[in-house]
């Protein structure tokens, strides 16, 4: 009884539970002096009982300080620690060399050298100060433990602890680490730093590569900008020490059995990786800065945004190289690298990421400004995309754009603190001692092939010229400019170290500086590591040089369908399905033994099956695409006894194609790109991203802008990308009415891409065929249904799914007199079931009803048998559910016109203009619709 008083007491006080932390601060306040609490409080806190033997109590805060610097001990020597007691001086100054270590951990990134032009100072940080830990340089002769520090001994005089803190934490590297929970991955990365105090001795060869790299990447810029003066090039100056890097990271990669790696980056400094590490070959760059060009590559794309591939020989043996295209959408290119890796490690069926290395490189504003950068860092540990992490470069020269003040760029100390959200281990390093350069980037492979995860290196340089080379710095960024005149290239200062220490004499620089600049005379290929190409996993061929009606077979038999069907209806005991769940696979079953027609889900999911029965491979992703947005798909199953997830679809037999589905994170941009970026490296797979709501593409609009609408004719990158895109107006306001069809039809052109609205379940399962089967590579933008899921008139037979063929147009439906009809009406989605639903109501027979399911490419000989059974029709409507501004009105209207016959007008039959994609009221909506059917169905 009493213990239940004293907990009903202590539940209900204002010492429990959320003002326990109030209550220990003001307790610690009145320990230093009891005056400065209330009269209240220092009453309560006379009453505590005294602990015998003890004056004074220690504060709780110190206690906590003593065991989070116990905590750096390892267990025999934090053991020996406490058994002394912590009550001497001696002790105490235990306790805090212990702290002091902590800090330099926690800390010493903010006194480190980092900067080459001495201009950013951070500010004084008082943890890694002698005095803030009760220690003075009279202690510097004292033996300590020094715990977990791995410097290879348990004790050192605190003046050597000091000196070696300094030299770990304070030199040209700045290592953050500490926000990582996992204490085996910061045990490791202690282990490797402290034990060579961050700077390793390095042979002499690799001394002399790293030379090279460096009068490589100088001896580029320096050659471009005497040949081509004033051209733009995004010079690398500055941050020279990005080519040794990548250089020494390729070769450490092979050499640890890595096959492939992808590299994506936006402009600063990309012609010098093109050239210097990926082999390019200079009287190629120097014919594309003379304005000479291939007439075979279609529009082409400006010099730094190029992509490249070639093989690079490494200790391991040859690694292939892919540096991808991009634009000047900066980061934008990370998930698309981020996938291209995904697609080769699903090819080489490689599940660790071990085999293939992906490398981003960013800039310092952009990697903290741009939001695709943290969702795709988001991405990297989910099931779906997960690549076994990325190594990301910052080439970090200190300036943004055209400002250079940190207070304009980004919130945060540094442009790499979004990678903590990640806990991603952050190495920032002095561009100008490449030797740190270089053990942070082999440091980082490791930590990235060892625990699978993100690693950044911020590269800390500065930039020798503008933005661009037509660019004045100087006008925004005086004092800076001032620094960097007078401040000696890399290469230079690499050199005299070298020199002063005797590893090289200086005519072996020369040598090596006139070698360089001969090779690029000569127009020869400067990489002595290039090889040429016989790493590269996939073979394009089948699907080059085909046009939209090259010949394929995509008939199924009904027996093979109901085959199908059977098995996607199958599934285990144990998997006890929800009851609406349930429901729908029984209307599964009757589907395929003829007892109900089709209906959208069941035909979508028969399409995923009949492809990968043929072997070929299908991955799906999207925000809902497992179940559906709207509850028709239903491909994952979802026990309701345990959770357990099965998808029959991946079950129908041993030698199947592989079937992938997953629920995606909470974006658009870097899902959109990372699917991409898979499709344009696998041809051999279904790629299919769907949107929750088809306006939900307007998130990924730089993807598709950039990428998928005008990639082949920008790079010759072939894609067969699909987009499922949810369009309809269902009367639920302008969110998530429109797909807004309009901006992909004013993107057509070049036959770049296929624009379908299919209206019944036959449709989609011959047009997902059709996109997998066809010999050719062009993405699939679907305006995909809501209300027509379940529409009863949206429904097909066995019958009409296995005749292999998507009809680009379907003709009228209904038993029709064609000498009778006085007005033909053309429309595509679901406003057809409106008219023809009102049509039958109203018993005419004089009004036909043409569906457009594919309105890009235009199906021009397709519709023209139809329209001849109506050449004396002089009456033809477009209609459409969307505001005239929108839809296929405007952007496809030439096409209606060349299809109608000579002579006729062409009427359009629609939503007035608007600025919304549609109306909130559900009552406006349904006068709207009605109007815009009565006017299509009405002949004047």
């Amino acid at each position: 009884m009493q213990q239940s008083v004293m907990k009903a007491w202590w539940e209900s006080s204002h010492m429990a539970g959320g003002n326990a932390a109030y209550v220990e601060e003001l307790y610690e306040a009145y320990l230093d002096d009891a005056k400065s609490v209330s009269d209240e409080w220092r009453a309560i806190f006379d009453k505590l009982p005294k602990v015998e033997g003890a004056e004074v109590e220690t504060k709780h805060s110190e206690i906590r300080d003593q065991f989070r610097a116990l905590a750096a001990l390892g267990p025999v020597a934090r053991a020996g620690t406490v058994s002394k007691g912590t009550s001497n001086a001696s002790d105490e100054k235990q306790v805090k060399v212990l702290q002091l270590i902590n800090a330099y951990r926690f800390r010493g990134h903010q006194h480190a050298n980092l900067d080459p032009l001495e201009l950013w100072k951070q500010p004084r940080v008082r943890d890694l100060e002698l005095s803030h830990h009760s220690l003075s340089e009279q202690d510097f002769e004292t033996v300590f433990n020094i715990g977990s520090y791995a410097i290879g001994q348990d004790s050192m005089k605190l003046g050597d602890l000091f000196k070696s803190l300094n030299r770990t934490y304070c030199g040209s590297i700045g290592t953050e680490y500490m926000h990582i929970t996992d204490t085996e991955q910061k045990r490791w990365l202690q282990d490797r730093i402290e034990s060579v105090q961050a700077k390793p001795q390095i042979p002499r060869d690799e001394k002399v590569s790293i030379l090279k790299g460096l009068i490589s990447a100088d001896g580029m810029e320096k050659y471009l900008g005497a040949k081509f003066p004033g051209a733009k090039r995004f010079s690398l100056e500055g941050g020279d020490a990005l080519v040794p890097m990548l250089k020494g990271l390729i070769s450490h990669a092979g050499d640890h059995g890595t096959k492939e790696v992808v590299i994506g980056m936006a402009h600063r400094g990309r012609i010098n990786v093109l050239v210097n590490v990926l082999g390019k070959n200079p009287s190629v760059l120097f014919d594309e800065f003379s304005g000479k060009h291939d007439n075979t590559l279609g529009a082409g794309d400006v010099k730094y945004h190029a992509g490249y591939s070639s093989d690079y020989a490494t200790p391991g043996g040859n690694v292939h190289l892919a540096l991808a295209f991009n634009p000047s959408h900066l980061e934008i290119v990370n998930p698309v690298v981020i996938g291209s890796v995904r697609a080769r490690l699903d090819r080489r069926n490689c599940t660790d990421g071990s085999v293939v290395l992906p490398i981003t490189i960013h800039g310092d504003s952009a990697i903290a400004g741009q939001g695709v950068v943290q969702e795709t860092f988001n991405m990297s540990q989910t099931r779906g995309f997960k690549v076994g992490g990325t190594v990301r470069i910052v080439i970090n020269n200190q300036v943004g754009f055209t400002t250079s003040n940190s207070e304009d760029t980004r919130s945060t100390q540094y442009c790499t603190d979004i990678a903590k959200m990640v806990q991603a281990p952050i190495f920032h390093v002095n561009s100008d001692d490449p030797e740190a350069v270089m053990f942070v980037t082999k440091l980082a492979l490791d930590y990235r092939n060892k625990f699978k995860r993100d690693v950044v290196i911020d590269l800390v340089c500065y930039r020798r010229h503008g933005h661009n080379e037509a660019d004045e710095p100087s006008a925004t960024q005086p004092v800076m400019y001032k620094k960097i005149k007078k401040h000696a290239v890399p290469r230079q200062l690499y050199a005299e170290q070298l020199l002063a220490e005797g590893s090289i004499e200086s005519h072996e620089i020369d040598k090596l500086v006139s070698d360089y600049r001969a090779a690029l005379d000569h127009g020869a290929c400067v990489v002595e590591e290039w090889r040429p190409m016989t790493e590269h996993s996939v073979d394009w061929t089948p699907y080059l040089g085909h046009s939209w009606d090259v010949p394929y077979n995509n008939a199924i038999s009904v027996d093979k369908i109901r085959e199908l069907g059977q098995k996607l209806c199958s599934f285990p005991e144990r998997i006890k399905l929800q009851s609406r769940v349930g429901k729908l696979y029984q209307d599964r079953t009757a589907m395929i033994d003829g007892e109900k027609p089709l209906d959208w889900g069941m035909a979508e999911n028969l399409a995923y099956a009949s492809i990968v029965d043929g072997g070929l491979d299908i991955r799906m992703t999207g925000q809902d695409s497992g179940r559906g947005t709207f509850f028709h798909r239903h491909a994952v199953l979802h026990s309701q006894s345990d959770g357990e997830t099965y998808m029959p679809l991946a079950h129908l037999h041993e030698k199947q194609g592989t079937m992938e589905i997953y629920d995606s994170v909470l974006s658009e941009a870097a899902v959109l790109a990372f699917e991409f970026g898979y499709a344009t490296a696998e041809p051999g797979t279904l790629t299919i991203w769907e949107a929750q709501f088809g306006d939900f593409a307007n998130g990924a609009q730089v993807v598709i802008d950039q990428f998928l609408s005008s990639g082949e004719a920008k790079w010759g990158r072939l894609c067969g990308l699909t987009m499922l895109l949810p369009h309809g107006y269902e009367g639920q306001g302008p969110e998530h009415s429109s797909a807004r069809l309009e901006r992909f039809l004013q993107m057509c052109a070049d036959h770049n891409w296929q624009v379908c609205v299919p209206s019944t379940p036959a449709q989609v399962f011959n047009m997902l065929r059709r996109q997998a089967i066809r010999p050719m590579r062009k993405p699939l933008i679907v305006m995909s249904p809501k209300s027509l899921l379940r529409h009863p008139l949206a429904v097909s037979s066995l019958e009409e799914l296995s005749t292999g063929v998507f009809q680009n147009v379907i003709d009228e439906i209904d038993e029709m007199d064609a000498a009778k009809v006085k007005r033909v009406v053309m429309c595509s989605g679901k406003v057809y079931y409106d008219l023809l639903d009102q049509r039958r109501k109203s018993e005419q027979d004089d009004v036909a009803i043409i569906r457009i399911e594919q309105l890009y490419p235009f199906p021009h000989a397709e519709i023209e048998p139809i329209v001849e059974k109506f050449k004396h029709v002089t009456d033809w409507v477009w209609c459409q559910e969307e505001p005239q501004n929108q839809g296929a009105w405007y952007c496809s209207q030439h096409h209606f016109w060349s299809a109608i016959p000579n002579g006729a007008k062409l009427n359009y039959a629609g939503r007035n203009a608007s600025a919304s994609p549609a109306v909130g009221y559900i009552s406006v909506h349904n006068q709207q619709q009605k109007d815009l059917v009565d006017d299509a169905l009405t002949i004047k």
